[in-house]
C-alpha cells in the first residue's frame, strides 16, 4: 500500500513548528544550564542551525516531499525494528544532556577554547548540514528511524555520497557533532560528542544487518563499497 503523501502546505506548517519548538526548547536548555542568556556563541549556533536546517529543509519539500514526510514522522513507528526504539529512547535522554553539557561549562568555566577553533566549528556545523543535500538527493529512502520503507518501493542508494561511504548521512553528522561543542567554547563537550559518534556506528551496523536481511541487493552493494563512515578508516 502507498503511503499518502500530505499536502505540502501541512508539510510547511509542520516544518515550521518542528524547528521553532526545536530551537526554542535545546536553546532554552543551554540558557538554563549556563544559567545565562549573555552567550554570543549560543546565539550565532541558533542563528545558523535555525537557517541552514530550514533551507535544506525547504529544498526539500520542494524536491522531495515524500521523503520530507518521512522524515518528519514520529520517532517510534510501527514498522520500526525494535531495537532501533530502544535506540531512539537513549537517544531522546541523551541528546539534551549532551547538549546541557556545553551550558554547564559555561556556568563554572571548565575550558576554553580558541576564537579560530570556534570559528572552525561554526564551519564544521555549516558543512554538516549543508551536505544533508547531497544525501536527500542520492536516496529518497533516508528515513531517521531503521526500516524498509517496502511501502514507498524502498531501493539501494548508491550514487552521490553513497558510493564513497555506506552511511553518508552518519558521516555528515560528524562534522556537527564536533563542530556544535567547539562553537560554544566546550572542549569538555566533545565528551558527548564521542559517545554519539561511537553509537551512531553501532546503529549503522544494526541497520545494515536489517538491510542484508530485508533488502534486495544490499550485501552486493556493500561488498562494492566497502566503508561505513570514513573512507579508508571504517
Amino acid at each position: 500500500m502507498t503511503k499518502t503523501i500530505p499536502s505540502k502546505s501541512r508539510l510547511l506548517v509542520k516544518l515550521l513548528v518542528t524547528n521553532v519548538v526545536s530551537t526554542i526548547a535545546l536553546g532554552g536548555l543551554l540558557i538554563l544550564a549556563a544559567g545565562t542568556w549573555h552567550w554570543p556563541q549560543l546565539w550565532i549556533l541558533g542563528i545558523e542551525v535555525t537557517v541552514l536546517n530550514l533551507g535544506v529543509h525547504l529544498w526539500l519539500l520542494n524536491e522531495n516531499p515524500a521523503l520530507l514526510a518521512e522524515r518528519l514522522g514520529s520517532p517510534r513507528q510501527a514498522t520500526q525494528t525494535g531495537w532501533d526504539k530502544v535506540f531512539m529512547i537513549f537517544a531522546i535522554i541523551g541528546m539534551p544532556l549532551w547538549f546541557a553539557l556545553p551550558g554547564f561549562d559555561r556556568r563554572w568555566g571548565w575550558s576554553s577554547v580558541p576564537i579560530w577553533v570556534q570559528a572552525a566549528g561554526a564551519v564544521l556545523i555549516a558543512v554538516s548540514l549543508l551536505s544533508m543535500v547531497s544525501v536527500f538527493r542520492a536516496n529518497s529512502f533516508a528515513a531517521p528511524v531503521v526500516k524498509v520503507q517496502a511501502d514507498r518501493g524502498h531501493s539501494i542508494a548508491d550514487t552521490g555520497p553513497y558510493a564513497y561511504v555506506r552511511h553518508p548521512m552518519y558521516a555528515g553528522a560528524i562534522p556537527f557533532l564536533i563542530g556544535m561543542p567547539l562553537l560554544l567554547d566546550s572542549w569538555y563537550g566533545l565528551i558527548g560528542s564521542a559517545v554519539t559518534i561511537v553509537a551512531l556506528g553501532f546503529r549503522a551496523v544494526g541497520e545494515e544487518r536489517l538491510l542484508t536481511q530485508e533488502l534486495d541487493g544490499y550485501p552486493e552493494y556493500a561488498a562494492r563499497v566497502r566503508y561505513r563512515l570514513v573512507p579508508g578508516v571504517w
